[in-house]
């Protein structure tokens, strides 16, 4: 586990786009999905030039090694966090937050009031103690007939979060 402490977040460059796909790809693969599984995310977890322009793409470095990227993207008064995933190896040491707190400082920047997050199940209990509400679910954009939690985070709120 690497230190958060020389751990900062920067803009993703166009040529590590591939190598953040197969990072998301290896943050999913932690809660016990399949090959095949996680072939059938490979399209909604891919990273693609367009995305750089549409939305706004962080990483998480530590001595040089990118360990966690996040998406984020805004319209209006919304804004949704798309991607956050974190090298397994990473987690529980706080990159996670670190990410999840640049994209809504993002989204308060420009001006959006709440954050919609489309969670794994898995990946849920991190953003309620981030904040977020519960407020219903959502067809997952990979797999046909699978629900995914949708939680809410409103960005105008001075919440507690613990790690």
């Amino acid at each position: 586990m690497k230190n958060t402490v020389d751990t900062h977040v920067r803009p993703a460059r166009p040529d590590e786009l591939p190598s953040l796909t197969e990072l998301c790809l290896r943050s999913k693969a932690v809660w016990g999905y399949d090959a095949a599984f996680l072939e059938a995310c490979r399209a909604e977890l891919t990273l693609g030039a367009n995305d750089l322009t549409a939305t706004h793409i962080a990483v998480a470095e530590s001595a040089d090694t990118v360990v966690g990227v996040v998406q984020v993207e805004i319209a209006g008064r919304t804004a949704d966090l798309l991607k956050l995933f974190i090298e397994p190896e990473d987690f529980g040491n706080g990159t996670g937050r670190r990410l999840f707190d640049w994209a809504c400082d993002v989204a308060r920047d420009l001006g959006a009031t709440n954050l919609t997050i489309e969670a794994d199940p898995d990946a849920a209990p991190f953003y309620r103690r981030m904040g977020a509400r519960d407020d219903g679910f959502a067809p997952s954009g990979s797999i046909p007939g699978r629900m995914l939690p949708r939680l809410v985070l409103d960005l105008s709120a001075d919440l507690p979060r613990t790690a």
